[in-house]
């Protein structure tokens, strides 16, 4: 390499970081018009017997792990191999799987994640994990390190993608709550293409489901750059609340989406949120984590953090309460 190859280099390496780091433009939020049948949350009236092993969709739906699967399409970009499958039903199935020898897998987060929105009344697609599976394709028959696999449902139809910035949930306790459960389990990939529309009929009622669906970069660190996925001792080690300025929650998150909850979270929303989530007893916090596949040791660990977290939540408001009375 020449000495004026090795300068540019060096000033990528040297200007992009300060690029990245540049503080991004606080995002105005602008609620749409009512939409007929539009649903983000419904209140979780049974929250107390929900299945979060095999979640809202159940058992009947969930992957054969003893089934052979067929490759239909794949695609290697990232650090998760994506590919859709169809199975000896004529299912069609979205499957994530490690890639790049296993590091950083998102897979097993996804499951977690799902189970756990969908738990407290947050719509979400049938989404399962098997800890390995037979693939065929033109290569033959072979076994696969196990993944996410979310299922293609006829009566779930993909929109498209919903706007964090603008939608008819702006400002209410759902979208607020919603927000910072995904600040709780540090996810850190907030865009919008993350975000899905489903049209969901069931029978002759049509519902628009605003789900966030591609929620595998969370359960690690805040980093910007590269940040840690599925990854306990990071997790561990990153604080959830660092205090509250003039009325609204300062989140330890600093990554690329934190304008969206700078300024707009009340500790109100965090004890709301963090409410819903404390309603769920030991044994479900296990099957979440038993269902994505989790060693128990692991998934103890994590599961400690966020109730850890979901206390901290709690206690918020009580505490800012206490605060103002005492001023009186």
């Amino acid at each position: 390499m020449t000495r004026r190859q090795w300068t540019l280099v060096a000033t990528v390496l040297v200007v992009a970081p300060i690029t990245a780091c540049a503080k991004a433009p606080r995002p105005s939020l602008q609620p749409s018009a009512p939409v007929a049948g539009a649903v983000l949350w419904v209140e979780p009236t049974d929250i107390a017997t929900r299945d979060l092993f095999y979640g809202p969709w159940g058992a009947e739906h969930a992957p054969d792990a003893t089934d052979t699967f067929t490759l239909v399409a794949s695609n290697h970009s990232g650090v998760n191999l994506a590919m859709t499958v169809t199975d000896s039903r004529h299912r069609e199935w979205s499957v994530k799987t490690p890639y790049l020898g296993g590091l950083d897998s998102e897979a097993p987060v996804e499951v977690v994640v799902s189970r756990l929105l969908s738990a407290v009344g947050y719509p979400q697609p049938a989404v399962y994990f098997l800890p390995a599976f037979r693939l065929t394709d033109d290569l033959g028959t072979r076994v696969m390190a196990g993944g996410r696999f979310r299922l293609q449902d006829a009566a779930l139809t993909d929109e498209g993608f919903w706007q964090w910035e603008e939608n008819p949930f702006i400002g209410t306790k759902p979208y607020q709550g919603l927000q910072v459960i995904l600040m709780m389990l540090n996810s850190t990939d907030l865009k919008n293409s993350n975000n899905t529309l489903y049209q969901r009929r069931t029978g002759d009622l049509v519902e628009q489901w605003y789900a966030v669906r591609d929620v595998g970069a969370a359960l690690g660190d805040y980093h910007r750059f590269i940040p840690r996925k599925n990854h306990i001792a990071a997790f561990e080690k990153t604080p959830f609340i660092v205090g509250v300025n003039n009325g609204y929650v300062d989140f330890a998150y600093q990554g690329s989406y934190r304008p969206f909850v700078e300024g707009r979270i009340t500790p109100a929303d965090v004890a709301w949120a963090s409410n819903w989530l404390g309603r769920l007893s030991d044994p479900q916090w296990q099957d979440a984590f038993r269902a994505a596949g989790y060693q128990p040791a692991d998934a103890s660990r994590f599961i400690a953090k966020l109730q850890q977290k979901v206390r901290e939540g709690q206690a918020l408001a009580n505490d800012i309460n206490r605060s103002s009375r005492d001023q009186k």
